[in-house]
């Protein structure tokens, strides 16, 4: 009777898992089944309308990258071919500058000649929509002119630019290089007597 007694109960607790998984698959599975004809056909279009606006968003990158593409495939050539310019305002600079050829008709008409180039390269790359930078007169714009110098000016308001050093150009609206400016700055002279003025002012 001892042992009867001490032989432990078989553990049914693996059974019971196994019957409450194969309950909730067949749950599942009548739920599934137990849609309306209406909820499908909803479920059905929500599933095409994801469908449709991601087809739809693909097209717009494909869109946008093709005209930009487009727009700015040339960017590198374009600043390559910026040095064309910069040569040819070099070559002016040196020439007025020869003492040998000053006031000479030859200076004169080789000068006249390499404006006549410049233009027709700036009137090609308007074309393409390269067009320089507004600079002299302009308040400084960190977005399209880089600073090189302070130039003393009373006459004007600091941060103008008074002098152009190299000129920037823009692709479309995209910066392609900045302008190298001059920027004005008041005298040091003229900021002590403001300092002074101020002083004595304060000091009343």
């Amino acid at each position: 009777m001892e042992k009867e007694q001490n032989q432990s109960p078989k553990e049914e607790k693996p059974q019971t898992e196994e019957k409450l998984s194969a309950n909730s698959e067949k749950e599942k599975v009548s739920e599934n089944k137990e849609l309306s004809p209406e909820e499908k056909i909803k479920e059905l279009e929500d599933k095409l309308t994801r469908a449709y606006a991601e087809m739809e968003n693909q097209r717009r990158r494909f869109e946008k990258e093709k005209d930009d593409a487009f727009d700015y495939g040339g960017f590198a050539f374009a600043r390559e071919a910026l040095n064309l310019v910069d040569n040819l305002e070099r070559s002016k600079q040196s020439l007025a500058n020869d003492e040998n050829l000053k006031n000479s008709d030859a200076l004169k008409k080789t000068l006249e000649h390499l404006d006549i180039i410049n233009k027709d390269l700036i009137s090609i790359f308007e074309k393409n929509n390269i067009k320089p930078i507004d600079a002299i007169n302009k308040k400084l714009d960190p977005n399209f002119h880089q600073a090189m110098m302070e130039i003393e000016d009373n006459q004007k308001e600091p941060g103008i630019i008074i002098q152009e050093i190299q000129k920037g150009f823009l692709i479309k609206d995209r910066l392609l290089r900045p302008s190298l400016v001059g920027v004005s700055k008041k005298s040091s002279k003229n900021n002590k007597k403001s300092q002074e003025n101020q002083d004595k002012f304060e000091n009343k």
